[in-house]
């Protein structure tokens, strides 16, 4: 330990006898301004040239246009002909809730990434040959790091293009929107559109099986004739089609409401206590028919088979009946539906660049150079004063040993 590093102190001792102790001493901000004035030509000139250096390479890029669109898609409420689908007791409301989109935003941002749009936008613009990409996974890739998609707090959805072509990205920008809203056309994203589907399978299914019971039917006549049937038998059969065609409708109403409903909810146990009563109901219209049948047109199993299609064909065509008039009642509330998509802000051409930032990149080169400079300086100073002391000269020259490749 030599004397630099050490302060040596004369004290007295209880005895009259001076002491004189040694204490390490710490490194003064003194040492530390030596140093940088020592080195000041490093520390200054690095952070200059790496500033100038910097400056003429962002002068060499090239500048990038950021375009951007608002757009506010559609809000998910109930419309007036929303009540009116309430004719199949609670299927039209269970329709609409299954169909219900709980943000809206999010999915329309989901939309704007997929891949149909991409594909899309590299056909509309010939993407592949504009970023010199190989294949069409490339371009999407490209078209992925130019484009973004932001859903704010408030429902709008914002949409932003980079290109160096600033008149290119304003017309990728609004094309987004475009091709957002043929994907729409052709997607039920709307409660609108989920109803009519809805509707429309149940119609065609009903439609199918009315069909069925009426060639079963008319097959039972052509082998031997159909019962006749008076007025009160026609009757018991109408009532009989309206409460299988209540029940049905109650019993997809339940499963749909299991789907986000616990056993305990009020309105499911409402429903199941009304398809309970409905059920009753049947079962004892069903029973006074077929006692009916046993007296009056019971002669033979074979009248009583030809009833039993006949309160079928009267089901299927009761319950195509209602749903039709639901779909018809959808299909006029998508019309309404007409605004799917709303364009706040159309893209226009930039007039200023939004990359490279020239000086934040200067700024933060010249910041990094100057503790680089700061660093290299400290450590010569170090280096320095490790070879005038013997001890560090000789561990220096056994680092270089093992540093070195021959080691």
């Amino acid at each position: 330990m030599n004397e630099s590093t050490m302060q040596k102190a004369a004290i007295e001792s209880p005895q009259g006898q001076m002491v004189v102790v040694e204490d390490d001493d710490e490194i003064s901000l003194l040492d530390l301004a030596i140093v940088l004035a020592k080195f000041k030509k490093l520390i200054l000139g690095l952070p200059v040239l790496v500033g100038a250096l910097t400056v003429g390479a962002t002068l060499l890029m090239t500048p990038i246009f950021t375009a951007t669109t608002a757009i506010l898609p559609p809000q998910q409420s109930q419309s007036t002909a929303s009540a009116l689908l309430g004719q199949l007791g609670g299927l039209a409301g269970i329709a609409g809730a299954a169909a219900g989109i709980k943000n809206p935003s999010d999915l329309y941002v989901g939309m704007l990434k997929s891949r149909t749009v991409a594909d899309a936008m590299i056909a509309r613009f010939d993407l592949v040959n504009y970023y010199e990409d190989e294949f069409a996974e490339d371009a999407r890739k490209s078209l992925e790091n130019v484009s973004s998609f932001t859903a704010g707090k408030d429902g709008i959805i914002t949409i932003s293009v980079d290109d160096k072509d600033p008149e290119l990205a304003a017309k990728m920008a609004n094309a987004y929107v475009e091709e957002l809203n043929r994907l729409t056309e052709v997607l039920a994203v709307t409660e609108a559109s989920q109803k009519r589907l809805f509707f429309e399978r149940q119609m065609v299914d009903a439609r199918d099986r009315l069909v069925a019971a009426e060639i079963e039917a008319r097959s039972a006549m052509e082998r031997g004739g159909l019962a006749s049937i008076d007025a009160q038998g026609q009757a018991m059969i109408e009532v009989t089609a309206r409460l299988r065609g209540q029940i049905s409708v109650k019993e997809v109403e339940i499963g749909a409401m299991r789907a986000f409903a616990a056993e305990e909810n009020p309105r499911l146990k409402a429903a199941q206590q009304e398809l309970l009563a409905l059920q009753t109901e049947l079962a004892r219209i069903e029973g006074a028919s077929a006692l009916r049948d046993t007296q009056v047109g019971g002669e033979s199993s074979a009248a009583a088979t030809n009833l039993q299609l006949l309160r079928n064909v009267k089901y299927y065509e009761t319950l195509y009946q209602m749903l039709a008039q639901q779909f018809e009642l959808a299909k006029i509330e998508e019309a309404k539906d007409s605004a799917l998509i709303q364009v706040l802000d159309t893209a226009i051409p930039p007039e200023r660049k939004s990359k490279p930032k020239r000086a934040l990149i200067v700024i933060l080169a010249v910041l990094a150079a100057g503790f680089v400079a700061v660093l290299i300086a400290f450590m010569k100073e170090a280096a320095q004063r490790a070879a005038e002391d013997p001890e560090s000269a000789e561990r220096m020259q056994l680092f270089k040993k093992y540093m070195s490749w021959r080691a």
